[in-house]
């Protein structure tokens, strides 16, 4: 399934791009391995977003922006669509690899 975004209008769209481009790139097929290592030696489940904004699990994908800082700066609604786009990368992910990483994927 294929994010589909919203049509609430994204208000900040600079920081919104900036944060998605740094979402994509994570989870690009040639990156995303090394993210879900990221990831899990932060501590950290895949699905907890505002951890790994707090952790700096995305800051690699930044070009010396800060992800935290990026989110901070949207408005509600953006952040609410935000987490949403990072949530539906996360079940993109190919099963053989969320095989390999159950543990970040568990709930509990």
């Amino acid at each position: 399934m294929a994010f589909e975004q919203a049509a609430i209008k994204i208000e900040k769209e600079r920081e919104f791009e900036a944060l998605k481009g740094a979402i994509n790139r994570a989870f690009a097929p040639e990156n995303v391995e090394k993210y879900l290592k990221k990831v899990a030696s932060a501590g950290l489940r895949i699905r907890d977003f505002d951890g790994v904004l707090a952790k700096r699990v995305l800051e690699q994908a930044l070009a010396g922006e800060k992800a935290k800082d990026l989110y901070s700066a949207l408005t509600l609604n953006d952040q609410a669509q935000m987490k949403e786009f990072y949530l539906s990368r996360i079940e993109e992910v190919a099963p053989e690899l969320r095989a390999k990483f159950h543990k970040l994927y568990q709930y509990y």
